[in-house]
C-alpha cells in the first residue's frame, strides 16, 4: 500500500507538471484539471496510507469511510447544511454586507463619520468570536438568528473598509469632470464612484465569504438546537465518530469554495472592464 501511494503521488505530480507546462496551459479546462488532479491524488494517497498503516478510524478515517458516511447520513447532513449555511451564514452575510455598504456611503459623505466609524469597525473586527457568540446566543436565542448576528458582525468590517477605500479611489480629474457636467453627489456616486469601487467591494465580499462560514459554524458550539454543522461536529467528536466530523468538514469546504467561486464569477461579470479581469 505504501509503495502504491508513492507511485500514485509521483504519477499525479508528473501529470500536473505536464498539464502546467503544456502548450494548452492557458486553456480554461486545463486550468480546472490541474487542481482536480492534485486533489484526487491527495485523496488516493490518503486512502492508501490509511489502509496500508491500518490507522485507527478514531485518529484518521479513510476517504471511503467519509464518503460512505455522507451517503448514509445524507438527510441529516442536508438539515445541518440548511440550518448553518443557508439560514445562519447566508442571512448574516446579507445583513452584514448591506449594513457595511450603507454605512460606507454615509461615512463617505462625512470625514467626521469616517474617523469615528473606521476605528469602531476595527474594534468590532478584533472581537473574538468565542467571546461574542455566547452573548449573542443569550440575546437572540440558540436558533439560527444568533448565528446570523455573529456572522453579520464578522463580515461587517472587511466589507466596510474595502467599500470606503473604493469610494475614494476615483481620480480628481474624473470628479472635476462630473462637476463640470453639473452632477451632484448622488449621480456622481451612482455613475462614477460606485462603479470604480466595485473591485474593492468585491474584494471585501470575497474575504467575507470564508468569515461567514467560520462564524456560523463556530457560533453553534456555544448553543444550538439539535441540528447544525457546528453542533454535529461537536457531538460527533464527543462520540468519536470522526467520519461524521470529516463529512461535515468536507461539506463546509465545498460550500465555502462554491460561495467564493460564485462571488468571483459575479465580480467578473460586473467588473469586466477592470485590468485585473483581462
Amino acid at each position: 500500500m505504501v509503495s502504491a501511494a508513492i507511485v500514485v503521488w509521483a504519477l499525479g505530480w508528473w501529470i500536473n507538471v505536464w498539464l502546467a507546462n503544456g502548450t494548452a496551459s492557458d486553456n480554461r479546462v486545463v486550468m480546472m484539471l490541474i487542481p482536480a488532479v492534485f486533489g484526487l491524488t491527495v485523496v488516493i494517497v490518503w486512502e492508501l496510507l490509511v489502509r496500508g498503516y491500518a490507522v485507527n478510524p478514531v485518529i484518521l478515517p479513510a476517504p471511503s469511510a467519509i464518503l460512505e458516511r455522507m451517503l448514509v447520513e445524507g438527510p441529516r447532513l442536508w438539515a445541518d447544511f440548511h440550518q448553518t449555511i443557508i439560514k445562519g451564514a447566508m442571512t448574516g452575510y446579507v445583513i452584514g454586507g448591506l449594513a457595511a455598504l450603507g454605512i460606507a456611503v454615509l461615512a463617505d459623505r462625512s470625514d467626521f463619520l469616517t474617523r469615528g466609524i473606521l476605528p469602531v469597525g476595527s474594534f468590532m473586527a478584533a472581537l473574538p468570536i468565542v467571546g461574542i457568540a455566547p452573548i449573542f446566543v443569550k440575546w437572540f436565542g440558540s436558533d439560527w438568528e444568533s448565528k446570523a448576528a455573529v456572522v453579520a458582525v464578522m463580515v461587517f468590517f472587511p466589507i466596510l473598509v474595502n467599500t470606503v477605500a473604493g469610494l475614494r479611489d476615483t481620480q480628481p480629474m474624473q470628479r472635476d469632470l462630473m462637476r463640470t457636467y453639473g452632477a451632484g453627489y448622488w449621480p456622481t456616486l451612482i455613475k462614477l464612484r460606485l462603479p470604480s469601487a466595485m473591485p474593492f467591494i468585491f474584494n471585501g465580499l470575497k474575504i467575507a465569504t470564508t468569515l461567514a462560514l467560520i462564524g456560523a459554524i463556530v457560533a453553534e458550539f456555544f448553543g444550538s438546537p439539535t441540528v447544525g454543522m457546528g453542533f454535529r461536529i461537536s457531538t460527533s467528536f464527543g462520540q468519536l465518530a470522526l467520519d461524521m466530523v470529516w463529512a461535515e468538514i468536507v461539506i463546509a469546504a465545498i460550500a465555502g469554495s462554491a460561495f467564493y467561486g460564485v462571488m468571483t464569477l459575479i465580480e467578473k461579470r460586473v467588473t469586466f472592464w477592470h485590468p485585473s479581469q483581462r
